[in-house]
């Protein structure tokens, strides 16, 4: 889709204009990033806790939920930032897609 970081809604084609929104706006990146590795640092603070380490699995724990909330949070703003420009784009088109005004 051309500009998809201007517009990610699928205007044309579909019921559903957020399906896939996550695969079609590259913006949601830095988001998913930051959750993937929060994961896996929540895996190593179980693996560091089962070995015994309290400093690390304190430390890994801390990175981990600062990575997973600031991952979310950008995900959450970007979200945002997509229902903005699709009612944005719905006031300057108020003749197309009347079903998309009731969700």
């Amino acid at each position: 889709m051309k500009g998809a970081h201007h517009d990610p809604v699928d205007h044309a084609r579909t019921t559903q204009p957020h399906a896939g929104e996550s695969f079609i706006d590259t913006l949601w990146l830095p988001g998913l990033i930051l959750i993937g590795i929060g994961t896996v640092l929540i895996a190593a603070t179980v693996a560091a806790t089962a070995y015994g380490s309290r400093d690390a699995s304190l430390i890994l724990g801390l990175v981990a939920g600062a990575l997973v909330t600031a991952g979310a949070l950008l995900v959450t703003l970007e979200h945002q930032r997509v229902k903005r420009v699709e009612r944005q784009w719905l006031a300057d088109h108020p003749e197309r897609t009347p079903h998309l005004r009731a969700g």
